[in-house]
């Protein structure tokens, strides 16, 4: 089945920038991807979604302006690009690939995860 490997955590400061990386054992061509984080002592959060094809994104509204998500299927991968960091967003990030074909935005759609990678935004 689908395994995911998720890269790219680290400490940044604030405003600085981080790209996390998604590597997926498996085709993921036919499944949503999406990016989730949690921080600790709260639940799981969507951060961004995209459709198999790749052509359609979600995110959460605050997140918006700073992060983009996007995929590479000739490497097949899930990348998430994160810019002006703040330190609020500092948690563990998780990749995710959903069995249907749109965007999906809640934690029960998504039939795979990775383990996760912390990132850490210092102020």
């Amino acid at each position: 089945q689908v395994q995911l490997v998720e890269s790219g955590g680290g400490l940044v400061q604030a405003g600085g920038s981080l790209r996390l990386s998604c590597a997926a054992s498996g085709r993921t061509g036919s499944y949503a991807m999406g990016w989730f984080r949690q921080a600790s002592g709260k639940e799981r959060e969507i951060v961004a979604a995209v459709n198999s094809i790749g052509g359609s994104t979600y995110y959460r509204y605050s997140l918006k302006e700073r992060f983009t998500i996007s995929r590479d299927a000739a490497e097949n991968t899930v990348l998430l690009q994160m810019n002006g960091l703040k330190p609020e967003d500092t948690a563990v990030y998780y990749c995710a690939a959903s069995r249907f074909l749109a965007t999906q935005t809640a934690p029960g759609a998504y039939d795979y995860w990775g383990q996760g990678t912390q990132v850490t935004v210092s102020s």
